[in-house]
């Protein structure tokens, strides 16, 4: 049994993300996904997704490679915020204060042990103060109006980090955000190669895997949910009619039982549309579900294999090393 989320951390609030091909990159997430812009600055354009109650949901900046610059996480009080940074700093991996990005207050920065950049904030603005007219739903208790758009996807689902050491990140997570982990996958050897973590009822938020290039501070995917898991059969029919790579599914895990689709945007990052139906963890003495090595073998929930990418794709890419990474997976 594991401790219950100290619900300090209320949820994921809005990532940024790093694309070489940024016209293409604007292009997939707002015509394919469905995202709409709320403003630009510079190389970075800020997007949000329909029922997002904040002002954005993601940062999407023009840069020389791929990846994931940082991700913001909303206390849920100003005092949980408070001791969250306390227990950041105890650790050593803390940045410091910060002036937010439009729309986000005071915003503590810092380090998880792979080298991820990661944000800490309580105040916000609410996208309902400033939404355009235009945009406004007939029903009062939804931010946007239903886009209509490509996917249409509706919120920032999780995100899922490489890392040299998935374990002690996650315990990263439990004791300095007071997350809980609600399943993982442990090897022969008895080490943990992945680990799902929560803040609240959402069976994850955050998840690490071990990078088997060894390379610090990537990125696996980003992951957007939609409204039904059949909206994921119609977004595989998008990506094939709009030319974007489809990796793998739709099908459904076994770990967490989410329905997913994975696609490659123009810029390389990997990208997840899930549902997980109305999968919760309420029971707040939870039992950490853990995965043999030989069960995930099996592959995902109806017997697909796991495609060899999923275990070497990364990004920013390595080049030589992901070679090396697949030929040691034999």
């Amino acid at each position: 049994m594991s401790r219950p989320p100290l619900h300090d951390v209320a949820h994921l609030g809005y990532l940024e993300l790093l694309t070489p091909e940024f016209d293409k990159s604007v292009w997939f997430f707002t015509e394919v996904l469905g995202l709409t812009v709320v403003s630009s600055e510079g190389n970075s354009v800020y997007l949000r997704t329909w029922d997002d109650y904040e002002r954005h949901t993601m940062k999407l900046t023009g840069h020389h490679t791929s990846g994931i610059a940082r991700v913001g996480m909303r206390a849920e009080s100003a005092e949980a915020l408070d001791r969250r940074v306390k227990a950041i700093e105890a650790s050593g991996l803390g940045i410091g204060w910060k002036d937010g990005d439009p729309g986000i207050g005071a915003t503590y920065a810092f380090y998880d042990p792979d080298g991820h950049e990661m944000d800490l904030y309580y105040e916000t603005e609410w996208y309902t103060d400033v939404r355009p007219p235009e945009l406004a739903p007939a029903l009062k208790n939804q931010a946007q109006a239903y886009p209509g758009r490509g996917v249409s996807v509706r919120y920032l689902d999780h995100v899922n980090y490489l890392a040299v050491d998935s374990d002690s990140c996650g315990d990263f997570m439990v004791d300095q955000l007071g997350a809980r982990i609600t399943e993982r996958i442990q090897l022969d050897d008895g080490t943990y190669s992945a680990v799902w973590t929560h803040f609240a009822q959402k069976t994850y938020d955050v998840v690490y895997t071990n990078d088997w290039t060894g390379t610090r501070g990537r990125l696996h995917h980003i992951a957007f949910r939609t409204d039904t898991r059949e909206d994921i059969l119609r977004a595989a029919d998008i990506a094939l009619d709009k030319g974007v790579f489809i990796e793998t599914g739709p099908h459904k895990h076994a770990i967490q039982q989410t329905f997913f689709l994975y696609l490659y945007e123009p810029g390389g990052n990997r990208i997840e549309l899930c549902n997980a139906v109305g999968r919760l963890v309420f029971a707040p003495d939870w039992k950490t579900v853990t995965w043999t090595q030989a069960e995930r073998a099996k592959g995902q929930a109806w017997g697909l294999k796991t495609i060899e990418s999923f275990h070497t794709h990364g990004t920013p890419p390595v080049g030589g090393l992901e070679e090396t990474a697949r030929e040691a997976r034999g």
